[in-house]
């Protein structure tokens, strides 16, 4: 029976191959093939909407494709086992539909309100906990990837994280921005550097390259906050509510049940016309926008979505200075990602 890691597609092959050249380090694929880290293979990490045709995925990519290429992308710059691990573990407390479970807790902002289980989770996993202790590593210094400015930091720095969900996005996860030749020329042109608080982060050698890059962040940044997003993330959010408050799924199922089993719950419920409502969202194309609160039909209006975009730094002789600073179209873009508005309004022609 194949492993993980030798069930991965040749695409997804070829992409971690560029991340990190000498491949997956040996000491990282016992914890890819732990119970724990394998049931994120069954997450999207496109919130749930890789099930509607509202959206134009080209590809299954699971919270655990991410979290491994996080960790190769860390491998790569650093060659430092712990703050890999850490990379690796960043989503272990990742739910299904994702972030679609923020919503559920009201965190469009942020959406950080999962992450606090991530000690838990692992301490939970003895397969993880034995291996750490086989290591010499200790649970501390892998739980918490924030402390590690290469594998996370603020918006809109870039990181390990930040760089690697956009490159994999345009890929074709979220939507086809660049092949496979042109990741490999971003990401050859990325180096570690130290930016304005002299702190490391990753950075472009080039300018051509920094503003290729900002140029498909931007459109994936609009489509994060496209009303059909929001408007699928709440609903998702909402389904899971009514479903729990109804007893019909419990918040640990969210956790350990695959995204295809909770559909099949849906697809199966009875309640407040649920599955029926679900089908609509399915085979939707587009969605339904006004200014307007529209009466008698589930309508959704987000504010307060976070606003997902990446100003990086650039080299320019023997300094490093954001992109936004030397690069007028660059700048043009970042301002349309941070600026960009919706109608106030989002719905389908249910209501429940």
């Amino acid at each position: 029976m194949k492993n993980y890691i030798e069930s991965l597609t040749p695409q997804l092959q070829e992409y971690f191959k560029i991340l990190s050249p000498e491949g997956i380090p040996e000491f990282l694929k016992p914890y890819i093939e732990t119970p724990t880290m394998k049931k994120q293979a069954k997450i999207s990490t496109t919130c749930g909407t890789f099930y509607s045709k509202m959206f134009h995925n080209e590809f299954w990519y699971s919270s655990l494709d991410h979290s491994i290429a996080v960790a190769l992308i860390i491998w790569n710059f650093t060659k430092d086992k712990k703050q890999t691990l850490a990379g690796l573990f960043h989503d272990i407390a990742t739910p299904v539909f994702k972030h679609t479970i923020d919503y559920m807790e009201g965190d469009y902002e942020k959406q950080e309100a999962t992450e606090e289980l991530t000690s838990q989770i692992i301490k939970n996993s003895p397969e993880i906990v034995k291996q750490l202790a086989k290591d010499g590593i200790k649970q501390a210094e892998i739980e918490d990837y924030h402390i590690y400015p290469i594998a996370d930091n603020n918006t809109p720095q870039l990181s390990s994280d930040r760089l690697e969900y956009t490159l994999a996005n345009g890929l074709g996860a979220c939507m086809p921005l660049w092949d496979l030749e042109e990741v490999r020329e971003m990401y050859q042109d990325i180096e570690i550097q130290t930016n304005e608080e002299k702190v490391v982060e990753l950075g472009f050698k080039s300018k051509e390259k920094a503003e290729e890059f900002v140029k498909g962040m931007r459109k994936l940044s609009n489509e994060y906050i496209e009303n059909k997003t929001k408007f699928s993330m709440q609903f998702l959010a909402d389904v899971m509510k009514i479903m729990a408050k109804e007893k019909l799924i419990t918040k640990s199922d969210l956790y350990h049940l695959t995204e295809a089993q909770i559909i099949e719950k849906i697809e199966n419920c009875k309640s407040r016309n649920i599955a029926n409502n679900f089908t609509i969202w399915r085979k939707a194309t587009k969605i339904k926008e006004s200014d307007v609160e529209v009466e008698e039909k589930y309508c959704v209006s987000i504010d307060n979505a976070k606003i997902r975009y990446i100003n990086p730094l650039v080299r320019k002789e023997n300094e490093f200075i954001r992109i936004s600073k030397i690069a007028t179209t660059a700048k043009e873009e970042i301002e349309k990602a941070k600026s960009f508005t919706t109608k106030k309004y989002a719905y389908l022609d249910f209501d429940f």
